[in-house]
This record gives C-alpha cells, sequence and structure tokens, in this order.
C-alpha cells in the first residue's frame, strides 16, 4: 500500500527529474490542482448520468479513481512546495472537524507528534 511517505518521497524523486530547473510555480500548481479537480467532476457527472439514465457519454469508477489520485499527487505537490507535512495536517483537520460537529471518529496523528 503507498503511504503519504512514499507518495512524497516519489513525487520529490520524480520533480527532480521531471523540472530540473525548478521552474513550477504555486500558480501552476494550483491551475493543475484545479484541473484535475474539474477532471474528476466530470466523471462524477458523467456516473450520475448513467445512475439517472440520463442519456449521454459515460464514464467509469476506474476513471474516477485515476483522476482522484491525480488530485491527491497535486495536492501534495502544492504541499511539498510550501513545506507543508501534508500526512500531520489531513489528521489535524480531520479530527477538528470530528471535534466540530460532535462525532467520535478521529484518525491517529502522524508518529513523533
Amino acid at each position: 500500500m503507498t503511504t503519504h511517505t512514499n507518495l512524497r518521497d516519489a513525487n520529490i524523486a520524480r520533480q527532480n527529474e521531471w523540472d530540473q530547473d525548478n521552474q513550477i510555480t504555486a500558480a501552476y500548481r494550483g491551475n493543475e490542482l484545479a484541473g484535475e479537480v474539474g477532471e474528476a467532476c466530470n466523471i462524477i457527472k458523467k456516473l450520475e448520468r448513467e445512475r439517472l439514465g440520463i442519456r449521454g457519454s459515460r464514464a467509469t469508477a476506474d476513471e474516477l479513481a485515476d483522476e482522484l489520485a491525480d488530485v491527491v499527487i497535486c495536492a501534495d505537490l502544492i504541499a511539498m512546495q510550501y513545506g507543508i507535512d501534508l500526512e500531520a495536517a489531513i489528521a489535524r483537520k480531520f479530527n477538528a472537524t470530528s471535534e466540530n460537529v460532535g462525532l467520535t471518529t478521529r484518525l491517529a496523528p502522524k508518529e513523533g507528534e
């Protein structure tokens, strides 16, 4: 199973290959993320269209999985650019939301925190 640490390490290695001159900006990354979210939403629309029996193009859950993976990868690249520990941020935000709405489900904090 891929962990966030594995993803971060792979993103660092691939970015060193891909963007050797370190030209990619946060604005580029933000647009990249928005594009990937848009692609995921388009797949969801097609899945809903099929569920509702409306004519039009179709998509699969596997296609949605690919787009959601792109969203996570892009989000990690942005976090990486700003020095954010995304794994810790996810646990902190998830737990804060659970607390705010009175739910008991929590994510374990990242080891060492």
